[in-house]
């Protein structure tokens, strides 16, 4: 969610407005799933881990700024790819011992596809 809110705000140049556009969606939705994902724990009785100390370290994507707009969809990109592999695993570790916070992952999962496809075609919009 930083990274895409940063985007949003550097985005510059001709093609600048509708990626920047992008960059917004993608940064409110992924602060959606933060909060899905600690509603969902607090309701497992747990307490989700806000605490800014230590976010890169709980990160599964490492932080890349990018200078140039394609830079910053392809750090996006990147990102959303590990994202992926991310749910994935932690769908397939969930299986059938938690099916509600598995469907959560599911649903998550799909947007970061949706993501994912969606920086893959602003690259292919910006090469033409």
């Amino acid at each position: 969610m930083l990274r895409y809110k940063r985007h949003y705000f550097m985005a510059d140049g001709l093609n600048a407005g509708p990626v920047a556009d992008e960059f917004l969606q993608h940064a409110n939705e992924e602060m959606g799933h933060a909060d899905q994902i600690a509603l969902r724990i607090t309701q497992l009785q747990g307490a989700p881990n806000f605490n800014p100390d230590g976010i890169t370290d709980r990160s599964h994507a490492e932080y890349v700024e990018g200078t140039t707009l394609v830079d910053m969809i392809k750090e996006d990109l990147v990102a959303e790819r590990i994202a992926i592999e991310s749910y994935n695993e932690i769908v397939r570790w969930l299986g059938d011992k938690d099916t509600t916070t598995r469907r959560l992952m599911e649903e998550i999962l799909a947007v970061e596809e949706e993501h994912a496809d969606d920086l893959l075609s602003l690259l292919a919009d910006l090469d033409k």
